[in-house]
């Protein structure tokens, strides 16, 4: 979601999530789709070139607390002291975690913490990734991500992220990864179709059926659900329970099934609890 906010030849432009509006006086000129690609933060040109005077401003929920990365590993099952068997998945950590850039309203427009995972060779990244790191004495990192705070107090470049210090045991986190892609899947498996009669003389079994009226409105709307890739999209799990925090292994247990399959990156931070971490407005 981002707020762009556009001055020149009288246009004034408002982007919202995905929305573009263009207005010129009172009148609306025209109204389309924009993509987050689109949005160039800092562009300007002349008037003979079109428009000036671009301001991008980026708005993000917050973070309930700062989060890590860290490497699916698998599932396993855990038995507690009281003898109850949970489900858990693994979660390691390669080095890093290190706090790479601190963002603020003075410099940045918000406030946010810029954190690196996983160390790679230099010949990994590119010469503007590789600066970005240099300015603060990083390792080089594969992974960066940020995570949008109310106060970044307390944070500074170079600094490293225990694990034990962030999360204790009972803690309920949020997990957030790519799902596992399933490729092209049918409607009885991506969207829990139910089939039709499969003995002989049925000319329906697995096909989706009827997708809209012929007359009236005489095509398909939009958003109708049908075959598909599936998976390999953006997930989040939320308040998953901390099991265990292992620090001689440098790894944590959490109850339940994460996104991805193991190897995959997975985001981690506190849940989200309204009132209580979040201020209901």
């Amino acid at each position: 979601m981002g707020v762009v906010s556009i001055a020149s030849h009288g246009l004034s432009v408002a982007v919202g999530p995905g929305l573009l509006q263009r207005k010129r006086s009172n009148s609306m000129v025209g109204v389309g789709i924009i993509a987050p690609s689109m949005l160039q933060m800092g562009s300007s040109r002349s008037r003979k070139g079109g428009m000036r005077g671009i301001e991008v401003v980026a708005m993000a929920s917050f973070e309930a607390g700062i989060g890590v990365m860290g490497t699916k590993l698998g599932m396993m099952t855990y038995i507690e002291p009281e003898g109850k068997v949970v489900p858990v998945t693994v979660v390691g950590f390669r080095e890093g975690n290190i706090v790479t850039q601190v963002k603020t309203s003075a410099t940045d427009g918000y406030d946010a913490v810029q954190v690196g995972y996983r160390r790679v060779r230099d010949t990994k990244l590119t010469k503007p990734e590789l600066g970005h790191l240099q300015k603060t004495g990083s390792i080089p990192m594969r992974h960066l991500q940020e995570f949008r705070l109310q106060s970044v107090d307390g944070f500074e470049p170079g600094q490293r992220l225990a694990i034990e210090e962030i999360f204790k045991e009972g803690d309920l986190v949020d997990v957030c990864g790519n799902s596992i892609g399933k490729g092209f899947q049918g409607g009885i498996k991506r969207h829990n179709f139910a089939r039709g009669p499969m003995s002989h003389g049925s000319k329906s079994h697995r096909q989706l059926g009827s997708i809209g009226a012929g007359t009236t409105p005489g095509r398909v709307y939009k958003g109708k659900k049908m075959p598909g890739r599936m998976g390999g999209v953006k997930t989040k799990i939320r308040k998953l329970p901390v099991v265990k925090i292992d620090t001689d292994l440098r790894a944590i247990l959490i109850k339940g099934a994460l996104p991805g399959k193991p190897g995959n990156l997975l985001r981690i931070t506190p849940a989200k609890i309204v009132g209580k971490n979040i201020p209901k407005n």
